[in-house]
Formats: C-alpha cells, sequence, structure tokens
C-alpha cells in the first residue's frame, strides 16, 4: 500500500446546495508536512498507441486512443506516480481519487489487495478523461478493478449536473456505490461510510459482481437482518475513534445542527448521508475543509488539555485541496474547480473555470525550493507566518479570505454574463485569460498580506526587550 497519509471528503447534491450545483471536495492530505503540488490542464489526445505503467507499484494499462482534456493537481514528484487527484474533464464530469479507506482482516483474508493492481497514484489519469457521467465513472472504475485488482482501499466521488456517486473499494476486488440523493450531502473521513445496500435499486446503487455470494461465502456479514456494507467490510478501532469519527461529527455538527445532536465525537454509527438543515454554500464547504474543530476543546490551536484528542480535519501536511462544483451547462458555460494550497485553515479556494486551455505559470510551473512566485510556495509561506502568531494574526487572516470569497462571487458573475454569447474556441480561449487575471489577483493580495504580516512579526519577537528609560 502506498505510503500516503488520509483526506477528508464532502458531497452536496444539487437540492442541498444553495445555488443548485452538484459539489465533490477534498483535502487531500499526506504523510509529509510539504508535498509541492501543480494545477494543470491536461490536453485532449487523438490516435495514441501508449502504456501507462505507474512508477508506484507497476500496474499496467494500455492507455485508450483518445481521451478528453482536464484540469489536475498532479505531485511535483513524479518518481511514486502521477498522482493527479482530482479535476473536471471536458465533458462537464468531475471526480475525485482518493478518500483512502481500510477494511478489516476478516475480509482482507479472503481478498487480499493486489500488489501491483489500481492504486491512488493512477486512477485519475485511468479514468477520469474516458468518462461522459458520474455514474459511467463507477462502471468504468469498476471494470478496471475486475480486470487489474486494487492495490489498496480508495474512495472515490464523481459528480456530473445531475447526479453525485460515491465508490468505496475495500479490498483487492470488493466494491459498491451510492448514488448521493440531490436533498442531501455526505461526508467521509478515511473509513468504510457506505452503509445498507439495495440490490432491488440499481439507479441508486451499484456493486461489483459476485459480493453478495463473496460475503454468504466466507460467512462476513455479522447482521441478522441487513446488508451494511460498513459493518461487513469496515473497521471500528481505537484509532476510528481518534483519527476517523471525530471529522464525521464536527462537519455533522455544522451542517447538521439539529439532526445530530447527541452525536459524539467517537460514535461510530453516525450516518454517512444526511438531509441537508439549510442550504450549503461553497462557503460553507470551505468552512468544513478548513475546519480544526473551531470553538471546541479539541481544537489544536487552542489550549485546553483536549486539544490533542483528535486528528482535525485540515492539517499542516494537506498538499492542497479542492471544491468540485459542477454546475448545469445550459445555464451555465463552465462548471469551477476551486484550487486550495498551503493549510486549509489559513489559506484561500481560489476558483478557476474548467473549460480552459492551460493554467497560470504561478500554478503551473512549481520549483523544489520555496519561491514566491509559485503559488504553492507563496501559500505554503503564508500559512506558516500566520500560524506562527495565531492569536496575533488571525482576525488578518480571516479577513482576507472573506475579502477574496466575496471578491470570487463577483468575478464568477461577472465572467458568466460575458460568456454567455460565446461557443466554442472562443469561450475557452476567454475563460482561459480569466483564470489568469484570477491567478494574477489572488498571488498580489496574498504577497500583500506575507509581507505585512511578517513585517508585523518582528515586533512579536520573544527576544524584544524594553529598555527602562530611567536607567
Amino acid at each position: 500500500m502506498q505510503n500516503k497519509d488520509a483526506c477528508t471528503s464532502i458531497m452536496v447534491g444539487k437540492k442541498a446546495s444553495l445555488d443548485g450545483a452538484n459539489y465533490i471536495a477534498r483535502n487531500e492530505d499526506r504523510v509529509k508536512a510539504i508535498e509541492p503540488k501543480r494545477f494543470l490542464v491536461k490536453p485532449a489526445v487523438k490516435g495514441r498507441h501508449e502504456t501507462h505503467v505507474s512508477p508506484y507499484n507497476k500496474v499496467t494499462v494500455a492507455l485508450p486512443e483518445e481521451g478528453m482534456r482536464y484540469t489536475s493537481t498532479p505531485t511535483l514528484d513524479q518518481t511514486a506516480g502521477p498522482n493527479e487527484e482530482d479535476g473536471i474533464n471536458e465533458a462537464n464530469v468531475a471526480a475525485s481519487f482518493t478518500e483512502s479507506v481500510y477494511a478489516n482482516d476478516r475480509v482482507l483474508a479472503y481478498d487480499p489487495y493486489v500488489k501491483n493492481g489500481l492504486a491512488e497514484d493512477s486512477l485519475c489519469t485511468l479514468v477520469l478523461p474516458y468518462i461522459h457521467s458520474a455514474r459511467e465513472g463507477v462502471e468504468y472504475t469498476g471494470k478496471l478493478i475486475a480486470e487489474l485488482g486494487s492495490a489498496e482501499g480508495n474512495g472515490m466521488q464523481f459528480a456530473d449536473a445531475d447526479d453525485i456517486w460515491y465508490m468505496e473499494v475495500v479490498t483487492g476486488h470488493q466494491w459498491v456505490a451510492v448514488r448521493i440523493p440531490d436533498d442531501c450531502y455526505a461526508v467521509t473521513p478515511n473509513q468504510v461510510a457506505i452503509e445498507d445496500i439495495d440490490f432491488d435499486d440499481p439507479d441508486n446503487y451499484m456493486w461489483a459482481d459476485g459480493i453478495q455470494e463473496f460475503v454468504e461465502e466466507h460467512q462476513l456479514n455479522p447482521d441478522h437482518d441487513r446488508w451494511d456494507f460498513r459493518h461487513i467490510f469496515g473497521t471500528s478501532t481505537q484509532k476510528d475513534r481518534h483519527y476517523n469519527t471525530p471529522r464525521t461529527w464536527f462537519a455533522q455538527r455544522y451542517l447538521s445542527p439539529n439532526a445530530s445532536l447527541g452525536q459524539r465525537p467517537e460514535d461510530s454509527e453516525m450516518p454517512f448521508i444526511r438531509k441537508a438543515e439549510f442550504k450549503i454554500a461553497n462557503e460553507d464547504i470551505q468552512y468544513v475543509l478548513k475546519s480544526h474543530f473551531n470553538e471546541t476543546p479539541y481544537d489544536p490551536m487552542g489550549d485546553a488539555p483536549e486539544r490533542k484528542t483528535y486528528r482535525a480535519i485540515s492539517l499542516s501536511r494537506t498538499a492542497q485541496s479542492h471544491i468540485l462544483q459542477v454546475r448545469d451547462l445550459n445555464k451555465y458555460k463552465t462548471s469551477i474547480h476551486w484550487i486550495e494550497l498551503g493549510v486549509p485553515a489559513f489559506n484561500p479556494y481560489v476558483p478557476f473555470f474548467a473549460n480552459a486551455n492551460d493554467t497560470d505559470e504561478s500554478y503551473r510551473n512549481v520549483p523544489e525550493k520555496m519561491n514566491l512566485e509559485s503559488a504553492f510556495w507563496l501559500n505554503e509561506a503564508l500559512a506558516e507566518v500566520v500560524e506562527s502568531h495565531y492569536q496575533e494574526f488571525m482576525e488578518k487572516d480571516e479577513d482576507y479570505k472573506k475579502e477574496l470569497n466575496e471578491w470570487a462571487h463577483r468575478k464568477i458573475a461577472q465572467v458568466d454574463k460575458e460568456a454567455a454569447s460565446l461557443e466554442g474556441q472562443a469561450l475557452t480561449d476567454y475563460l482561459t485569460g480569466q483564470n489568469h487575471e484570477i491567478a494574477s489577483h489572488y498571488n498580489k493580495r496574498t504577497k500583500a498580506l506575507f509581507f505585512e504580516l511578517l513585517t508585523e512579526g518582528c515586533e512579536l519577537s520573544k527576544m524584544s526587550f524594553k529598555m527602562d528609560p530611567n536607567l
């Protein structure tokens, strides 16, 4: 299994969201505090005759001759595979790969992982350019798993303007997927999350061929009267209750304040899917992904004795965070790939129109060492400065993020209006130019705050000393 850490995923259906878009979102968390990421547009291909060989585990796949253009956030260091992670393709389908999930030893005994099977490093590369709907994303991935097996447990999100599907591959070949209801949201934190499967409802559930027979043959179902995927394949351990379930607790506490009353951070049976109690805005998704148990005793930025009890959602080792806003193309001309680089708690989400030719140089070119012309390094630097004097700098940082969100809403509305009369290549060229303007605005504002706080920090040194004027 790949040496990666963990993530937190959120899905919001179109009737649960404030603007009527489908949303899938995730913090990509890694073992190292610094793992430079790029934001790219991968071009469409035709007439290709190539084979993908993963540098990570040597899984080998003949690539289709044709593939669509798509956005992605690959890792700078490609020695462990491309790790493109997430994006939106030109068919207006979004995907996020992956939420690491862990199966129990009983099921793995009968269907272990396949060493040279599909792993997170290759999934985006091998799936996103070739799917035309969220449902097809599940079907396409399922066929690859049947052919190649899986090297690890992974949860995957797929979205188009109509549907959101969440798929969990938990053993070498066993998986299920569920359609997220339009008026609901779902949160998952590195645990097998999907619960009861209705095998009589293929419109809303999908599964690996033979999974029922597999469970029955090996006597794996602990329940008398239900087929709960989480109970059969998942885990419920001390690690889950300190590393995973508290993240679900906090997200549902915010998004379902009434329904979640009585839930505790270590509850093992919190529902995966909940109906929204209010229309969820982009900023609400941001809040959850940025959160660190804010306003609770478990906040690691606080001083309560419990502050280190649970693993928070936003971490210093988040490589990048994304919110994929899939909009109806009959009403709007493109969906939006929101990117956050640095630490989510301290840095803004930047909106980029997915129908673009390329990305800004500050996102495309990432040097190995810190350079403030790089968006990745600029945001990492800002996060380090804000955290170093959190109490003193928190308010200015919050004002900066709020200001940029306000600007983003105005900018998107302006671009939508201008784009309404454009089609084809002219539209793509226009949106590409607007993406460059957006990157420039965010970089300029981030540099201004960074240098302002860096200067103020000089006055906060523990080495300062005020001389008594009478001496």
